[in-house]
């Protein structure tokens, strides 16, 4: 028989976790992004640098593990001062997906940034393969507001995720990531706003 997961959740903090915690966290960067076909992380190391980077001082960087395993982790970081934080990244490993994990993740980084004195949370999510109706617009053409009121999911993007956790979606760089392929950015107040 296999053994029984007891789901015993506890947060960790990436910046002092053990180093197989850490090598967990860009594995599963890495894989998830390149399941994906993003193209950001494309190789392990690439991910090693970017959790150096969000472990770095000053930066929230949590992970959720359950059983001894790692199964997603995401951080925040000053953008405006500490009056304004960037959630990035936010991961979650494909096998753990859908479960709720992203949420609690996400929660947990709004409770750490709060009690830090933030007063915002903002982020980007990019469409770099054509998950959102936004690759039809010519934004020279096409002003962005009326593409944001347009905004449409058509292949299960993320942005719909976390406008279920609050976030509104406040602008677009259009073709951020090449033609076709803007970045969404969305927002949510955390002090005194949190349910």
């Amino acid at each position: 028989m296999g053994k029984k997961r007891s789901n015993r959740a506890t947060f960790v903090d990436i910046a002092h976790a053990e180093p197989h915690l850490r090598e967990d966290a860009a594995r599963i960067l890495h894989e998830t992004f390149i399941e994906k076909g993003i193209d950001a992380w494309c190789t392990i190391e690439d991910a090693r640098e970017e959790v150096a980077e969000c472990t770095a001082e000053g930066m929230i960087c949590i992970g959720l593990v359950i059983d001894g395993e790692l199964i997603g982790w995401g951080g925040v970081r000053p953008m405006y001062d500490t009056v304004t934080l960037e959630l990035h990244p936010l991961v979650v490993r494909l096998d753990r997906q859908r479960a709720g994990i992203g949420t609690t993740i996400v929660r947990e980084l709004e409770a750490r940034a709060e009690a830090a004195g933030a007063l915002n949370i903002v982020l980007g999510t990019d469409d770099e393969t054509g998950r959102t109706n936004l690759c039809e617009f010519d934004f020279e053409q096409f002003p962005v507001g009326e593409a944001i009121a347009r905004l449409k999911n058509v292949n299960d993007h993320p942005f719909s995720f976390y406008e279920k956790c609050g976030y509104r979606v406040i602008g677009i760089i259009p073709d951020a990531n090449g033609p076709g392929k803007p970045d969404i950015w969305m927002w949510r107040r955390i002090r005194g706003s949190r349910t």
